[in-house]
């Protein structure tokens, strides 16, 4: 049996696939805004993340996420109104 989420690594861009690791680590951004960019559901981020991550970090990553409630639109406050800190981005 093949892995889906290997499958999924190959198919998408390398900058892609560091895209959406990057985004399932932060704690603002939403599983389903990862959807919506990239078309890759919570289960299949999941795979990706215990394919591409070494098991300690998937582990930690599990922990941090699990129960979260700003990982999902539907348990999240109405008062976050963005995916990211107002200071995250900042240009120098």
């Amino acid at each position: 049996m093949a892995n889906p989420a290997k499958a999924l690594s190959k198919k998408l861009p390398v900058a892609d696939v560091s895209r959406i690791i990057e985004m399932a680590w932060e704690d603002r951004t939403p599983f389903e805004a990862i959807e919506k960019l990239y078309a890759v559901n919570e289960s299949a981020v999941i795979q990706l993340m215990r394919y591409q991550l070494k098991p300690s970090s998937f582990r930690l990553w599990r922990a941090r996420v699990s129960g979260r409630k700003t990982k999902h639109m539907a348990t999240r406050s109405t008062d976050i109104t963005r995916s990211h800190c107002p200071t995250q981005y900042k240009r120098s």
